[in-house]
């Protein structure tokens, strides 16, 4: 009787098991760097621009092919990887167009800075997020203009951001695309933004890929400053992953994983959402519970999101 039992669970509850386990949703994430392009960029001869490489050896390029694809794909590979939030900017037309396909999906910022490009109006910016037309600032990309983050003319800035409690992203890492003569490596220093943390002790701010290279800075500036926290974004896909595990590692290593943040900054190119994922997945010297802190615990405490989100 006891065999005609175990045969029974064996050919009934075991599948019923099984099923379960293949069709239970995968831990959500948070993407704390996606920008709401629009249109592909081409090359001179019409094809799609690849992928952004900065050092070899790279990933076989690909992106999406028409403008409308962007999107598209960019949703689809949230869907897949169970991408729950993601921390939007781009021009404010460009990010109200994502926002409006995928309600509830994203936290609306906006980006300024790049190079010859005004500055945007305080009182405006203060009106939006008053309305709740905005919830974040940035990224700020001044160092692609040679501005550094204490320049006194992104003061302001950093003052509204602060008065009206939204995280700030900022460009601050020795590293950007190459093709843009007015970027400075120097002023991606991390340090720089010390003087900035001292005037606004309650300003919310992470810095892009956790500041790559400057990895003692950077210790240097999380330990001090506990409210300063880091994206994990393109760092994980342009690089060698031999590259950014060591980096990783001593991040984690140094006592800061708890304020490391996914992102993917995949720009055009939707598949660098899973190469980001990925990179972050196979680094073996991380726990599970280390890896669920980078891809959705540290992001949700940062924006305060509330238990119901």
């Amino acid at each position: 009787m006891k065999t005609l039992l175990a045969l029974v669970l064996s050919l009934v509850v075991a599948p019923m098991m099984a099923a379960q386990t293949t069709t239970s949703p995968k831990p959500p994430i948070i993407d704390m760097h996606m920008h709401a392009y629009v249109k592909v960029t081409r090359t001179p001869d019409g094809k799609p621009m690849p992928r952004l490489c900065v050092l070899e050896p790279c990933e076989p390029r690909r992106g999406s092919t028409t403008d409308e694809g962007i999107l598209r794909d960019t949703i689809a590979a949230m869907e897949k990887f169970n991408i729950v939030k993601g921390f939007l900017s781009h021009e404010s037309a460009n990010v109200q167009k994502w926002v409006s396909a995928a309600p509830d999906r994203f936290i609306s910022s906006i980006w300024f800075g790049f190079p010859n490009t005004p500055l945007p109006d305080i009182s405006q910016l203060r009106d939006q997020y008053r309305a709740g037309r905005l919830k974040g600032m940035g990224e700020i990309l001044t160092q692609y203009a040679a501005i550094a983050p204490n320049d006194p003319r992104l003061e302001p800035y950093f003052a509204l951001a602060e008065e009206m409690n939204v995280p700030v992203l900022i460009h601050t890492c020795g590293t950007g695309n190459p093709s843009i003569r007015t970027f400075r490596s120097s002023l991606g220093h991390p340090l720089l933004l010390e003087e900035v943390l001292v005037r606004h002790p309650k300003l919310r701010i992470y810095l892009e890929n956790a500041g790559y290279p400057f990895l003692d800075e950077m210790i240097a500036l999380m330990t001090q400053y506990p409210q300063v926290h880091a994206d994990l974004s393109t760092v994980t896909w342009i690089f060698p992953r031999t590259a950014f595990h060591r980096y990783l590692r001593a991040l984690v290593e140094a006592g800061l994983g708890k304020r490391l943040m996914f992102g993917s900054d995949a720009m055009e190119w939707p598949e660098a959402i899973g190469l980001a994922i990925e990179a972050i997945e196979s680094a073996n010297f991380l726990t599970a519970e280390q890896k669920r802190d980078i891809f959705y615990n540290n992001a949700a405490r940062f924006l305060r999101l509330p238990d119901s989100e």
